[in-house]
């Protein structure tokens, strides 16, 4: 194999890969929303790190996709930039044949996951992941459709089929289009920060959507940690989202001192209990301002908040929008058609 070109400084690599009867949605969504991060992120700072973005190929020839497009590569495998992220796009109906035809493609998948590549499957993407080798042992998730074939080919790997995302050390996996966007959107988070984030998710996802942290198995996630009374801790704040309890006053409920309940759950889950409690309040209001018609200062009392303007105030923190601007923006891409 040829050597690898090298990378610039203060550029994030990315490599698509590109094989007959793929989905070029795969390919075009992910490109069109990193790009719209690295605008955004270079508005905001000029040395934000730039994309260098190639679409890779076992050879150079024209790719045929499932919507007739035809593809042509920027580089074959031998010559490919080393990625950071790779992007391997969902195939249309089954997927053997084709793995069948990509050997160095395999190869080469293995290798830039040794060599440190971040891998993304989409749909029956994830099955050049797993005949590569990457996810024996580790979870994957896989299109709803072939399910069954790939327990039965792949029998090595921990399939999580009732997950639309999952996330092992540097791999993740989508089931569906919607679960990759959510991805693409977590990922340029990691690069660019959450305004960049922000504002990909609302101008490409208006409608309602768990965050990427809710949908995804993690290996060695927040819930699996084996601190059980902060496990009955979160166990009781999801299902207790309307409570305008304060933490000490949570921590005290279960006999716990609230600077050694905020210490444990930080040290168990990796993030602060009290962003913890704010995000799953945030999130269940979001639902309730798209699918009803509760005012602002009822859906703010149905989260736990005794006032209005308190809500207002961390709703816009968080989302860079007011509860009202939110709810206007949700609606009009769900009843657009009414």
């Amino acid at each position: 194999m040829a050597k690898l070109k090298a990378k610039k400084a203060n550029t994030v690599n990315i490599a698509l890969l590109l094989y007959d009867h793929m989905l070029a949605t795969s390919v075009s969504l992910p490109v069109e929303m990193l790009r719209a991060g690295e605008a955004v992120a270079l508005q905001e700072n000029r040395d934000a790190p730039r994309l260098s973005i190639e679409m890779v190929a076992e050879t150079i020839r024209p790719i045929s996709t499932r919507a007739l497009i035809r593809l042509m590569p920027d580089t074959d495998i031998a010559k490919a930039q080393r990625p950071d992220f790779i992007f391997i796009p969902s195939l249309w109906r089954n997927p053997r044949p084709i793995i069948a035809k990509q050997p160095q493609m395999l190869k080469w998948l293995s290798t830039m996951w040794q060599c440190g590549s971040t891998l993304i499957g989409g749909g029956t993407g994830v099955c050049l992941m797993a005949e590569a080798g990457i996810l024996d042992h580790h979870s994957a998730t896989t299109h709803w459709h072939y399910v069954e074939q790939f327990k039965r080919d792949y029998p090595q790997v921990d399939l999580k089929p009732d997950f639309f995302i999952t996330q092992s050390e540097r791999s993740y996996c989508a089931a569906s289009l919607n679960a990759l966007a959510d991805i693409v959107v977590h990922i340029i988070f990691q690069v660019y920060g959450q305004n960049a984030a922000r504002q990909v998710e609302r101008n490409f996802s208006h409608e309602i959507r768990k965050p990427y942290e809710e949908q995804r198995y993690l290996e060695g996630a927040v819930d699996r940690h084996p601190d059980e009374l902060i496990s009955q801790i979160q166990f009781w704040l999801k299902t207790n989202v309307n409570s305008a309890m304060n933490l000490n006053e949570i921590a005290q409920q279960f006999g716990i001192s609230q600077r050694s309940f905020t210490r444990r759950f930080k040290r168990a889950t990796g993030i602060n209990a009290r962003l913890y409690w704010q995000q799953l309040k945030i999130e269940s209001a979001k639902e309730l301002l798209a699918a009803s018609n509760l005012s602002i200062q009822e859906v703010a009392y149905q989260v736990g908040f005794q006032d209005q303007a308190s809500f207002t105030r961390l709703f816009k923190q968080m989302l860079n929008l007011t509860p009202k601007d939110y709810r206007a923006m949700v609606r009009k891409k769900l009843f657009s058609n009414q």
